[in-house]
């Protein structure tokens, strides 16, 4: 009987765009022993290849009996003999100072501290100024907030307490001259509900200045021939 011979081993000096496609569908789910067969390569250089092109096992290969991290975990006897079995007692039961029971270890233990206990801590209910000039007042201390969530402005707790809820792709503003940050003046008679895009037309420069428009267009032609000769020097 004719004994079929395996593809000779070769040193993949350069891989093919269809070998490489081979490799990237094989490597993460089959056995890296099959894919060099497959390939007619060496494990080795599969392996070499794989990590070049950032190809990884999969994470059900690993957890599979196929792994070898999980084989060599249950064949080796000098690993299941080193294994933590099922209803042992850990090693450090009962030894003093091993679990934080110890005088000695609780004095140096980290102890968790509560939000209030911070030295920077506001009580829910604060009033701040931010650096756009809004009173804002805290709303909660929830840690799964970030901390510039917990705290809401003012003057939108107001217009809600009046009026409901703010309308999807609206803001509360103030009317022309009654902005202030004296709680007792921010009544809802001082306040307006506006579009984003009709917020973003009364802040946009040129209704602010003439002078103003002018050089925020100009910064943006120089930018854009300042990004154009960067990228033209650049070298190909």
């Amino acid at each position: 009987m004719s004994q079929v011979t395996p593809p000779a081993l070769r040193p993949q000096a350069s891989w093919t765009a269809q070998q490489i496609a081979q490799l990237r569908a094989l490597y993460p789910d089959t056995p890296t022993d099959q894919v060099a067969q497959t390939l007619g390569s060496s494990k080795a250089t599969i392996y070499r290849q794989a990590a070049a092109l950032g190809i990884k096992k999969s994470q059900a290969f690993n957890v599979s009996q196929h792994s070898g991290r999980i084989q060599r975990g249950r064949d080796d006897p000098h690993m299941v003999a080193t294994q933590f079995q099922p209803g042992a007692a850990p090693w450090n039961k009962g030894v003093p100072g091993s679990t934080g029971h110890h005088e000695n270890t609780r004095a140096t233990q980290f102890k968790a501290r509560r939000p209030e206990q911070s030295r920077n801590y506001l009580p829910i209910g604060s009033l701040r100024v931010t650096r756009d000039g809004l009173l804002e007042r805290k709303m909660t201390d929830d840690r799964n907030i970030v901390p510039a969530r917990r705290w809401t402005a003012v003057h939108r707790l107001v217009w809600e307490a009046a009026n409901g809820p703010v309308p999807e792709g609206h803001i509360i503003v103030f009317r022309p001259g009654q902005r202030t940050t004296q709680e007792a003046e921010i009544t809802a008679d001082r306040l307006e509900c506006i579009s984003r895009a009709e917020n973003a037309r009364r802040n946009h420069p040129a209704r602010k200045s003439p002078e103003l428009a002018k050089l925020v267009q100009l910064k943006g032609a120089i930018t854009r021939q300042v990004n154009r000769i960067a990228k033209e020097s650049q070298p190909k």
